[in-house]
């Protein structure tokens, strides 16, 4: 469930937004139809620019003036130089990569800091749907069926966790939110994010 906030985009995002200096360089990664980047440029003044492979995505893009490309991330980031942005962002899509590490190196290669939010496969309500229906679970987050999803690296918060520490990365800020859109702080309670945590959100550095 990605509930929205009173200012207008979802919780998630807002998250995003709120680790984001104003009149910073930022590139979305995967950016959909541009609502992060619209009100980034909106209420924080960034030189925001996005990459999306969907055609719809990229002309909602350009219709409300946001410098946004069509293309394919997994191969299109390789071409931005190192420290090209302040921050790279990618928001619900690291899952459905078919390099997820390799994205993330590429991430912060060309930023100087990446944030990352992510659905967490651990999450109790999604334990319990497979304990007891036996079944892939599909939900507000995750609504698609196994045979039809685009999530294809099942990852939870700890697994993230763990690869950005392997990888190393640091994790500066860290939050996960409930399926109602509460967030708490992360800090170094990995186990209960893991299991109360719908989504998980990261600001990483080098």
């Amino acid at each position: 469930m990605n509930p929205a906030n009173p200012k207008g985009i979802r919780v998630d995002l807002q998250l995003i937004a709120d680790m984001i200096e104003p009149g910073t360089r930022v590139l979305d990664v995967g950016c959909g139809n541009g609502q992060l980047l619209d009100y980034l440029w909106r209420e924080k003044q960034v030189d925001g620019r996005g990459i999306e492979i969907s055609t719809e995505g990229v002309q909602a893009c350009v219709s409300t003036g946001l410098s946004v490309v069509q293309g394919d991330v997994e191969t299109d980031i390789r071409d931005y130089p190192d420290d090209a942005f302040d921050y790279v962002i990618l928001s619900q899509t690291l899952q459905a990569m078919r390099e997820p590490r390799e994205v993330l190196e590429q991430m912060m290669r060309i930023g100087k800091r990446a944030i990352v939010s992510l659905p967490n496969f651990a999450y109790w309500r999604l334990r319990l749907y497979i304990m007891f229906k036996g079944r892939m679970p599909v939900s507000d987050s995750l609504p698609y069926q196994w045979y039809d999803t685009p999530n294809i690296h099942f990852c939870t918060i700890r697994d993230f966790v763990r690869l950005v520490d392997e990888m190393g990365f640091k994790i500066d800020q860290s939050l996960f939110l409930d399926e109602e859109g509460t967030s708490r702080t992360m800090g170094k309670s990995i186990a209960m994010a893991n299991f109360f945590g719908e989504q998980g959100v990261f600001l990483l550095s080098k």
